[in-house]
């Protein structure tokens, strides 16, 4: 099959399967089998292009809007790499929902895994968009398609949390459209180019920025944050999609597409772009941390944690260098196989035993072993530790920092790193080495299966993605878009 084909395939299979999840409401086996077999199916079709964009782009356009303005998709390196990610832990994703929503016996589930299947569809589109406009059309339709996912529980509780998440990231995508209408009008393109191609007047350029930051909220950082813990009260696998597969991350891959394929790293050095949206990143990651280490609702801990990761990701890319920006896109992946194995660990603790908050685990590292060794490997990971992921991205930053000669930022990694072992170690050790008495509910061995088989899978990959960075292109991929961004040096 040609690489175009399969891309397009890649892009539309998510939007297919929705239709037919719809169609088979009323079988559940078929309906979920739908959901397992195209998240498959979209991960074997991304897997195959990535080997093509080590060798040159993909492109396809679907039609023309106006002159300069094309509605189509270029797969390259830097795209790639959230494709991958979010295509891999979808099919882990999906496994775990299965066994989560019918031990739960979740209402509408039909709904649940329609807006699923969306939300994916829109993922892709945004990792493979060429241009701005593209790149809109899906982010707005990925925060349309969530909001049934964060109030699916219909409580008051879940739809305040549902109206706070559009009361943020609507206005936030009118900011996105603004600024990609004004760049249309100051260049006549929107396509997204290696090194960028703004141009403008410095008052202008600097506006701008700001209005494309205001845009990208999905990204998390602070103040603009909130949104994100209160949507916790969504299931686990909602939670997920949240925070390691699509929403959050398309956040920051915008924010790095802007950065880079848009303004470019010498015009953002010499308007000082990079000094503040490194100050918005160091801010949010030391408030965020401290945040945590408060908190005793599980997943809103976990949600902390990820504002901070996030802005991980933004300090590389602020750092306006090739090794901080190769940390920066392989924590993309990394973080995504840390945070989701810490989600699904959180939400087997919640079914298997009923406990939601930190202070109530102790003793289940004794009954829950597998659950907890997992959450531990995905909590040494968020610290910087090896023999885990996170441990090479972060180490990426720092050396990034380093050679910026940004001691700030150095010394913000370093903190925000101690900062994630302190309200992350203590669940470890009292799970394990506490005394507890609790009895639990009692479960279809199936469903255990179903949630622990996931779980157990994502912990792995955090450490063999360690030890082999490239077990899914994902090292090579970074170093073909570091390459393309400074001119092979690097």
């Amino acid at each position: 099959m040609r690489a175009e084909d399969l891309l397009l395939l890649a892009v539309f299979t998510p939007g297919i399967a929705s239709i037919l999840i719809l169609l088979l409401r009323n079988h559940p086996n078929l309906r979920e089998s739908v959901t397992i077999s195209a998240s498959i199916l979209s991960f074997l079709c991304i897997f195959n292009i990535s080997k093509q964009v080590l060798e040159a782009p993909v492109e396809v356009t679907l039609f023309n809007i106006a002159p300069g303005i094309d509605f189509s998709f270029k797969a390259d390196a830097f795209g790639t790499i959230f494709a991958l990610t979010s295509s891999s832990l979808w099919i882990l994703v999906s496994i775990y929902s299965v066994g989560y929503m019918r031990a739960l016996k979740e209402h509408a589930q039909t709904r649940f895994y329609f807006f699923f299947a969306i939300a994916l569809f829109s993922a892709f589109g945004i990792a493979f968009s060429k241009n701005l406009i593209t790149f809109y059309v899906f982010y707005e339709l990925l925060t349309i398609c969530t909001y049934p996912l964060v109030a699916h529980e219909e409580s008051e509780e879940a739809l305040s949390a549902g109206r706070r998440y559009l009361a943020y990231l609507l206005p936030s995508g009118g900011a996105l459209l603004a600024a990609t209408m004004i760049t249309y009008f100051l260049t006549g393109t929107t396509d997204f180019k290696a090194g960028g191609f703004i141009a403008g007047s410095e008052a202008m350029l600097k506006f701008l920025f700001v209005l494309f930051l205001l845009g990208f909220v999905k990204a998390a950082y602070m103040p603009l944050h909130s949104w994100l813990p209160t949507a916790m009260v969504a299931p686990t696998p909602v939670s997920a999609l949240l925070h390691a597969v699509a929403v959050v991350k398309a956040g920051v891959f915008g924010i790095i597409r802007v950065v880079y394929y848009v303004y470019g790293a010498e015009l953002m050095s010499e308007l000082k772009l990079g000094a503040i949206l490194a100050a918005v990143a160091g801010f949010t990651m030391i408030v965020a941390n401290l945040l945590a280490i408060g908190e005793d609702n599980l997943k809103r801990r976990i949600a902390y944690s990820t504002i901070n990761q996030l802005s991980f990701i933004l300090l590389g890319t602020a750092m306006l260098n090739p090794l901080a920006f190769s940390g920066a896109a392989m924590h993309i992946p990394f973080h995504g196989y840390m945070k989701i194995t810490l989600f699904l660990c959180a939400g087997a603790i919640a079914v298997i035993s009923g406990k939601d908050r930190v202070s109530e685990l102790d003793g289940l590292g004794k009954s829950l072993p597998l659950t907890f060794a997992a959450f531990a490997i995905g909590a040494i990971g968020m610290s910087g530790i090896p023999p885990v992921a996170g441990f090479l991205s972060k180490w990426y930053i720092a050396f990034g920092a380093i050679n910026a000669n940004n001691l700030m930022a150095l010394a913000v990694v370093l903190l925000s790193s101690l900062l994630d072992a302190i309200y992350f170690f203590p669940i470890v050790r009292n799970a394990f080495f506490r005394e507890s008495n609790e009895r639990f509910r009692e479960l279809s061995h199936l469903y255990n299966v179903y949630m622990i088989l996931p779980l157990s899978i994502t912990a792995l990959f955090s450490v063999v993605l360690f030890l082999n960075p490239d077990v899914l292109n994902i090292f090579e991929l970074v170093k073909k878009a570091a390459e393309e961004l400074w001119g092979g040096r690097i």
